[in-house]
């Protein structure tokens, strides 16, 4: 039998049990390292270096995703028809055809509601009204005139859809495959594994806000090591065990980490060759570092009133989402590479209107319009948003009939996301839907499209971080959207 060597018994251990309230979150971190390492030494396939496979245009990602399916209707692709329409159904407009894929000839669109469900819902009038924003001119809702404000820095794509026609489409926007087909990484596992690090100090993956348990990971089959690393905006206790066990002074703390220091320096002397250990090593360096940088990052009194007011920080509906976007702008310039924000979590999530639309997405909006806009307007004036790809996208939309009295059901037929800085083109509209926004009929986009726009932005070929027996599907690796591209 084989057995590991003296060290690998009596050293780890230590590591693990040495009470220095190392972040078990943190660590992951760093793994990757020991699994790549053992990939090399037993002669497998090579993994990646760490290195873009061509110039980047973008460093970071900030990937804001809204649970529950924000209407397409009443934020970024008004529909006036539905207003002179309301009421009837689709069969008695003059657009009868918009719901038959078949005669619009539109290919991989799977139909989930049947003449006794959505095509008979009659049509439901506009609940806000719409104007032209930027000297671009884009038709946004006016539930977003602080977005609107932005307008020439985004670009708009109408013209999105997806197969999963429940709440598992959250997965399937984030990996690309509906979760009935497995697990499968996300498009945050896929750029940390295929880039090194920016900043030594903090984890390069990072999620904010709540997410479902179905949406709750993100590495899979490339690992552990590429889950993103939560944090919550609390300066007191941003990690989960990110603390120094309790009794430990950061003297007593400071005191360990150096011993540990000094024999991993003697036993790296000894033992050369152990590629799993060093990086196991590093990535406790790493947690202990982490628990310095993090809590700092979140210390808000060292912005200006007038930076703290532009997120809305100084208003309470807008408080809590504008702290968590002057954290991501905080996160950002100090090096971290993808940092997810999920809005609104929890069951369904809060943008899953099928009664009461108006109430929900007023609000909704009212809590994310401005701190948004002064992420983008506070990473422009800081030259951030040139490297910096901002993402805006929901799982699927909203139908353009009624469910029940003043709803909108699941629509994936044909909704909107917007993309802003890192070398995509401002003050563009990409992609349309039909007159009612049922189908998206022009550049029609499946979600890992996006995920190629990003990874092209970012300098990466998704082929050449396939690996040995995990086949993608071209689906998978989606087309990037060069319409939007400088």
């Amino acid at each position: 039998m084989k057995t590991s060597p003296p060290h690998m018994q009596s050293r780890r251990p230590f590591l693990g049990t040495s009470a220095m309230g190392f972040s078990s979150l943190a660590l992951a971190a760093l793994l990757q390292k020991e699994s790549r390492a053992t990939e090399e030494a037993s002669g497998n396939w090579q993994p990646a270096d760490g290195q873009p496979h061509f110039a980047p245009q973008a460093k970071s990602v900030i990937w804001l995703f809204m649970n529950g399916g924000v209407s397409q209707a009443e934020s970024f692709d008004p529909k006036p028809m539905l207003n002179k329409y309301a009421g009837l159904t689709i069969s008695e407009t003059p657009f009868s055809e918009v719901q038959n894929p078949a005669k619009l000839k539109l290919a991989r669109v799977t139909v989930v509601n049947d003449a006794n469900g959505q095509q008979r819902n009659r049509l439901y009038p506009l609940q806000v009204g719409y104007r032209h924003y930027g000297e671009c001119g884009m038709q946004l809702s006016d539930w977003v005139p602080e977005m609107g404000s932005c307008a020439d820095d985004i670009a708009v794509i109408r013209s999105m859809f997806t197969t999963d026609d429940n709440h598992g489409a959250q997965t399937q926007f984030h990996s690309g495959r509906h979760m009935l087909d497995g697990e499968f990484p996300t498009l945050g596992a896929w750029v940390h594994y295929g880039l090194g690090s920016l900043n030594e100090n903090l984890p390069q993956f990072i999620s904010i806000g709540n997410r479902e348990y179905w949406n709750a990971k993100d590495g899979h089959y490339l690992g552990p090591a590429h889950d993103a690393v939560p944090i919550r905006i609390d300066p007191a206790n941003p990690l989960d065990f990110g603390k120094p066990v309790a009794g430990i002074t950061a003297r007593e703390q400071k005191i360990g980490f150096d011993l540990v220091g000094r024999l991993n320096t003697l036993r790296g002397d000894q033992y050369p060759g152990d590629n799993a250990l060093t990086a196991r090593i590093r990535a406790y360096e790493l947690a202990y570092r982490m628990q310095m940088s993090v809590p700092d990052i979140l210390q808000f009194d060292q912005e200006t009133q007038e930076i703290q007011a532009l997120y809305g920080m100084d208003q309470p509906e807008t408080r809590d989402f504008g702290m968590q976007m002057l954290a991501v702008r905080r996160f950002v310039e100090r090096g971290v590479r993808f940092i997810q924000v999920q809005h609104g979590a929890g069951g369904a999530g809060v943008w899953d209107a099928h009664g009461g639309l108006k109430a929900n997405h007023e609000k909704n909006f009212r809590a994310v319009d401005k701190p948004i806009a002064g992420l983008l307007k506070d990473l422009r004036q800081r030259g951030l948003l040139d490297s910096t790809i901002v993402l805006f996208a929901s799982e699927f939309g909203r139908t353009p009939g009624t469910q029940g009295a003043d709803g909108r059901d699941h629509h994936i037929y044909g909704f909107s996301v917007w993309m802003a800085g890192g070398g995509i083109k401002g003050g563009l509209v990409h992609g349309a839907t039909d007159e009612l926004g049922f189908h998206a009929v022009e550049d029609r986009h499946y979600v890992t499209d996006i995920h190629a726009t990003i990874l092209r932005q970012m300098g990466l070929d998704s082929r050449k971080l396939e690996i040995p027996d995990r086949k993608r599907l071209d689906i998978d690796h989606g087309a990037p959207i060069t319409a939007i591209l400088r």
